[in-house]
C-alpha cells in the first residue's frame, strides 16, 4: 500500500463559518508527482485514499495494465477529512453538519496547492465522491481536462435527502448504529431484482432468510472497520452536494468548467436516478460542446459501479487511451 501523507490545514472556514485546522491526508499511486499526466481519484462513503493495490477498492479499475494504467499516469486521492482511515482519532470530525460537500472540495482543492499541482488530466469519483468532482470542477473550472462523476449527479434530489434524513435519524438514536444504518444503505445501493438475482428467497435456517445473513455481515463488516462519527460526517456531504447552492441556475455555473465533463449513470441505479444524470447531460450540453454521457445495464442498481467493472472499463478507455497514444508519439518522436 501507498504510505500515507499529510498535509495540515489551518483555520479553515466552514459553510456555517466554523473556523477548524483539518488534516488532509492522501496517497499517490503510479508514477511519482510532477512526472506524469495526474489523475484525482475521489472515494466513495465508505471508501478512502488506498484505491488500487491488492487492498485496494478500486483495483479492477486502476493499476498497471488496467484501465486506468499506473503505468502511465499519476494517481492521487484524499481521504475526506474526518474519514477516519489515518486511525488518528483526533483527525475526526465530530461537528458534522457544519460541513458541506463544496468544503470538501475547497480542502481538496488546498491540498492540489500545497502540492503544487495546477492542472489534473481528470477528475474521476463515484457516488459522493463524484458529487465533489462536480463541487471541484465548478469551484475550479480549468482545473481538469477531463471530469467523471459516475453514479452520481451535481445535486441531491428530495428522494436522497429523505433517505440520508433517515441515515441520520439511525446513527444517532439506534442501539447499534453503525450496523442498522449500514443495513439500511444496502438495501438502496441494489434493487429488489438484484436481491431477488442473489438470494431466491433462500433460507439458511428455518428462521433466517440469506438475504437477511447478507445484510448483517455488511452491518457487522463496517462497525469493525469504520467510525461513527466518519459515518455521519459522510452521510452528510453526501445530503449537501449541490453546486448551485448561494450561486446561479445549473447551465449557467456547470458551462463554465473547461474540460470534458463524462457522465456515467446506471440504469437501475435507485440513489442517482439515470433519468435525473440525461437531463443533466441535454441541460449542459445545450451549452457546453464538450460534454458526454455513457450507461452503464445492470440490475445492480447503484453499486454497479463497483461491481460492473467490464462496463465501466469500456465506457472509460477512450478517455485514458487519449494520454496514452500522446505519450508513445512523444517517446517516439524523443
Amino acid at each position: 500500500m501507498s504510505q500515507l501523507k499529510h498535509i495540515d490545514i489551518p483555520d479553515f472556514v466552514t459553510q456555517n463559518g466554523t473556523v477548524t485546522n483539518i488534516n488532509l491526508s492522501y496517497q499517490v499511486f503510479g508514477k511519482p508527482l510532477h512526472t506524469a499526466p495526474i489523475i484525482l481519484v475521489n472515494h466513495a462513503l465508505t471508501g478512502n485514499s488506498n484505491v488500487t493495490g491488492s487492498d485496494g477498492w478500486w483495483s479492477d479499475l486502476i493499476g498497471d495494465n488496467k484501465c486506468i494504467d499506473t503505468l502511465h499516469y499519476t494517481i492521487l486521492a484524499f481521504n475526506i477529512p474526518g474519514n477516519g482511515f489515518d486511525a488518528n482519532p483526533a483527525n475526526l470530525i465530530h461537528n458534522y453538519k457544519d460541513f458541506s460537500a463544496r468544503n470538501i472540495a475547497q480542502l481538496f482543492a488546498l491540498g492540489l496547492q500545497h502540492l503544487l499541482i495546477n492542472k489534473l488530466f481528470a477528475i474521476i469519483g463515484g457516488s459522493v465522491g463524484g458529487g465533489i468532482a462536480w463541487e471541484l470542477a465548478v469551484l475550479k473550472p480549468d482545473l481538469a481536462t477531463h471530469i467523471i462523476p459516475i453514479a452520481t449527479d451535481w445535486k441531491v434530489t428530495d428522494w436522497l435527502i429523505a433517505n440520508c434524513h433517515i441515515q441520520d435519524a439511525i446513527l444517532n438514536n439506534s442501539s447499534k448504529p453503525l450496523e442498522d444504518a449500514r443495513m439500511h444503505a444496502m438495501t438502496l445501493y441494489r434493487t429488489p431484482e438484484s436481491l431477488s438475482k442473489k438470494f431466491d428467497r433462500n433460507q439458511n435456517s428455518e428462521s433466517l432468510f440469506k438475504v437477511e445473513s447478507w445484510l448483517n455481515y455488511h452491518g457487522d463488516n463496517l462497525n469493525k472497520r469504520f467510525n461513527l462519527s466518519a459515518y455521519k460526517l459522510m452521510n452528510q456531504v453526501l445530503k449537501t452536494i449541490d453546486i448551485t447552492r448561494n450561486r446561479l441556475a445549473f447551465k449557467e455555473v456547470a458551462s463554465r468548467i473547461s474540460g470534458t465533463v463524462h457522465i456515467i449513470t446506471i440504469n437501475s441505479d435507485l440513489f442517482f436516478k439515470a433519468e435525473e444524470n440525461w437531463e443533466t447531460f441535454i441541460d449542459l450540453k445545450s451549452v457546453k460542446q464538450n460534454v458526454t454521457i455513457g450507461e452503464i445495464k445492470s440490475i445492480h442498481g447503484h453499486d454497479a459501479f463497483l461491481i460492473e467493472f467490464e462496463q465501466l472499463s469500456k465506457l472509460l478507455t477512450p478517455v485514458f487511451k487519449i494520454e496514452n497514444t500522446s505519450d508513445a508519439v512523444l517517446k517516439k518522436a524523443i
